[in-house]
């Protein structure tokens, strides 16, 4: 099986260019990364997708090379965001895999949107209810620190993440720590309107067929599985063995097989 070139785009939206990448043909699965990474997180999965459907990766608004809105987000804005990105590439209608805020974000995108979506994959998504709300208002700042001229918040960065990926894996921090970067002092904000974002009304309003998944060694999404499946109308579960919190990109050939099985069923 030949590679699929990456292609890496930017789409002019009226809001301002959001940043892709994409390869393949057919119909189009456009993958949603979790905060605060960018498409490069779906490095892997797209060359194995886009054998047999159009993948495409974009940076959530404020995030990678996408543009940086002025004021602050939300997961409802990250939704429109999405919508535009899809009306400038004339997509009418695509299936939508989501990684932890991606997820999130692809809830509303499929609750607010049901017309834009075909199928639904919500992979490592936490359920944010009334008391996850409660619980994230007293949680400390996940990738927040505080700049140094020395550069030591780098390390700080670093090591607050070493303990949800997988050991001897630098590349894997690697790559977060740069997609962590690029957003500056904004870093926190995809958690923060995690946070806010009221899930378990949007939730009970998706009519695309979906699949819940989620990786058995990831302590932010897998013990919200089973409950977030139970408010998906008709959703199938998969569990993902060894999966932890970078599951896209430390395991990308099993993901992305898992993602093909699911968009082949009717």
């Amino acid at each position: 099986m030949s590679v699929i070139a990456v292609r890496r785009r930017f789409a002019d939206t009226p809001k301002g260019q959001i940043h892709y990448a994409e390869c393949g043909n057919g119909k189009p699965v456009l993958f949603l990364h979790q905060t605060p990474r960018s498409w490069d997180e779906y490095r892997e999965v797209l060359p194995i997708v886009g054998q047999q459907y159009w993948a495409i990766a974009m940076d959530t608004v404020g995030f990678g090379d996408s543009y940086r809105p002025a004021f602050p987000a939300s997961i409802e804005s990250y939704a429109a965001g999405v919508i535009d990105f899809l009306d400038a590439m004339e997509i009418a209608r695509t299936s939508l895999v989501g990684h932890h805020t991606g997820g999130v974000i692809a809830v509303e995108v499929a609750a607010s949107y049901p017309d834009r979506v075909d199928k639904l994959i919500l992979s490592s998504t936490p359920y944010v209810d009334e008391k996850n709300r409660e619980h994230r208002k007293s949680r400390p700042p996940i990738d927040e620190v505080l700049g140094r001229h020395d550069g030591s918040h780098l390390t700080e960065l670093w090591q607050r993440r070493m303990p949800f990926y997988p050991v001897n894996r630098p590349d894997l921090l690697t790559r977060f720590v740069v997609d962590a970067l690029k957003t500056g002092d904004r870093v926190e904000e995809g958690h923060l309107a995690v946070g806010r974002y009221r899930m378990e009304e949007k939730a009970p309003l998706i009519q695309a067929p979906t699949l819940v998944m989620a990786g058995t060694d990831d302590p932010f999404s897998y013990p919200h599985l089973k409950a977030l499946a139970q408010v998906v109308i008709g959703a199938q579960l998969s569990e993902l063995s060894g999966g932890m919190v970078p599951m896209v990109d430390q395991m990308p050939e099993r993901f992305a097989e898992i993602v093909l099985n699911f968009l082949s069923t009717r």
